[in-house]
């Protein structure tokens, strides 16, 4: 199977992140706003580094495949 390019896959994992991202700091952002910085990206990499490699990525990848592989 064909490597997709590097920036189709930068472009996908930012597609996810971005919103994701948002989203925790809706749910999430008057806790997270009492936390010190550090322990709310730590936080917040908790929850983003399992939800991309287990669920949205693998997601994504076969919703963008045929783009991908081109």
């Amino acid at each position: 199977m064909k490597q997709p390019k590097k920036w189709k896959m930068a472009v996908l994992v930012w597609l996810v992140i971005y919103p994701t991202i948002s989203l925790i700091s809706i749910l999430l952002g008057d806790w997270l706003g009492q936390l010190h910085i550090l322990l709310r990206t730590f936080v917040m990499s908790i929850i983003l580094v399992p939800f991309m490699i287990f669920i949205a990525m693998p997601q994504i990848t076969k919703w963008f495949n045929k783009w991908l592989t081109q």
